[in-house]
Order: structure tokens, then sequence, then C-alpha cells
């Protein structure tokens, strides 16, 4: 029951903010990390209110680094902190969001999980994966950013 709510109300709320942010912002920016660990796995997260799994990350508030967001999303999401100054990969345009949206990708090996992540109401699963064995639902940009970075092909402008 609460899946076909979901599936309904998801793309009408995406909707109505995007609505809002297209008058109260000229353009949104939002941040994601691709946190790789020493077994060659990657981060990702499963969200209450977007099917698929995804890379960690969100959007940069008014007043906001880029790294600030990536901290503060790493943290809340993942309960990652960096320990040296993660590498901008690329900024990509988002399309399938809006015609506004524009994401910048960091590539973040040096970090520390503080402890592990519990299910809440923003995030109901996560965990570090094979790259080979990425679970179901892994959604196609994330399938392609992390083929970007771990085959060393040039990033695309779309994401």
């Amino acid at each position: 029951m609460l899946s076909r709510f979901r599936q309904f109300a998801e793309p009408a709320i995406r909707r109505v903010l995007h609505f809002y942010w297209r008058f109260a912002r000229g353009m949104t920016l939002g941040v994601r990390g691709i946190v790789l660990d020493a077994q060659g796995r990657v981060f990702l997260i499963r969200h209450s209110y977007v099917p698929g799994w995804h890379l960690p990350g969100g959007g940069v508030e008014t007043g906001e680094t880029m790294i600030l967001a990536l901290t503060r999303e790493l943290e809340e999401e993942g309960k990652i902190v960096f320990t040296a100054p993660p590498p901008l990969f690329a900024i990509y345009f988002n399309l399938h969001v809006s015609r506004r949206d524009h994401v910048a990708l960091y590539v973040i090996r040096d970090f520390k999980q503080t402890e592990t992540p519990k299910p809440n109401r923003e995030i109901v699963e996560s965990g570090f994966f094979p790259f080979d064995s990425l679970p179901d639902g892994t959604t196609q940009g994330t399938r392609r950013r992390i083929a970007e970075v771990t085959s060393g092909s040039p990033p695309s402008p779309y994401w």
C-alpha cells in the first residue's frame, strides 16, 4: 500500500518542488559522492521517497559550498567522514530532474565510517557493494557514474 502511494505521490511532490524552485532559485545544484573502500566496493543508499539505489548526496543550500554540502550529506546518509579533500570528478547537467539541475560528483577514497548507519525516514537502506555486483534497482545514472570513475573513461556532460 505504501509503495503504491509512493509510486504516485513521489512524481507529484517532485514536480511541485521543482515548480517552487523555478521561482525561488535560478538553478539547482547538488553534490554526490562515489565512496570507494579498500575492498573495491562502492557505497550506495536507497531513499524512502524515490525508487532505486543511488550515490549519497543532496542539494547545496544557499550560502553553503559544495564541499560543505558533501560533508553534511555523507555524514547524514552514511556516517562517512572523509579524511582527505576529495577530488571533483565532473559536473553534470541533470536533465532527468529539470532543465535547471546540475550535479557535482566527487570521488572519496580517504574516509572513515564513524558507525554503521541505521535506517531512518529518509534512508531506508545503505551499504558497500562490489562494482560487478550492484544491487537490483541501482539507477542507470548511478551505474554510468561508477563505470566512468572505475574505468577511467571520460565523464558524460549529462547525468
